[in-house]
């Protein structure tokens, strides 16, 4: 879309003959400041926070001109993924050996299942996702989405839906973090059965 400007000819030849303006000047000189600041801050400042270094530096400008600078030229901060843990590691169940020693080289389907959580910010709110792949084929075998972190929503969903839908003839082994639902007693009595 074409956009037309309602200016006269006159003054776009004028503006064109003379020099920059000295708004234009201080904006160009702002730029370069608000860019070192913004690279100084691991591109992580927004305009509030570029601005009182600025005004450190001696300038005397608003915040909304500021961002305006920021972004005509494309410097949007970068901001930080909001975390939730997923992993509770400290509990009083035993822990099982680590067969894998990082070793996740398979020969065969169903030889090594390995399962995580993650969690996913919903407009419901945070959802729980438990996945189980094969590391043969780095298929997902089994999962489940929950609103907690119990077991009854997580891994057992995920484990009956993976046991139904493959066929065994030979051991499996499963491989997962120290995540508190892994080696509960409601758990591993299934992984046993």
């Amino acid at each position: 879309m074409c956009k037309v400007l309602a200016i006269r000819r006159s003054s776009y030849y004028h503006w064109l003959s003379n020099d920059p303006s000295k708004l234009w000047l201080e904006n160009e000189q702002l730029l370069v400041d608000i860019q070192k600041v913004f690279e100084k801050s691991y591109q992580s400042y927004g305009s509030p926070r570029i601005r009182e270094d600025l005004r450190v530096l001696g300038y005397k400008v608003s915040k909304s001109r500021v961002a305006r600078i920021m972004r005509a030229n494309n410097l949007f901060a970068k901001r930080k993924r909001k975390f939730k843990a997923t992993t509770d590691s400290k509990h009083n169940y035993p822990v099982a050996p680590n067969l894998l020693k990082q070793d996740f080289t398979v020969s065969r389907r169903n030889e090594v299942w390995v399962s995580d959580m993650t969690y996913i910010h919903t407009k419901q709110g945070w959802m729980y996702l438990t996945v189980i792949i094969d590391l043969f084929n780095r298929k997902i075998v089994g999962w489940s989405m929950s609103s907690n972190l119990t077991n009854e929503g997580t891994i057992i969903p995920a484990w009956y839906m993976a046991v139904n839908n493959e066929v065994f003839t030979e051991p499996l082994a499963f491989h997962s973090d120290r995540g508190v639902q892994y080696p509960s007693n409601s758990f591993t009595t299934i992984l046993k059965s």
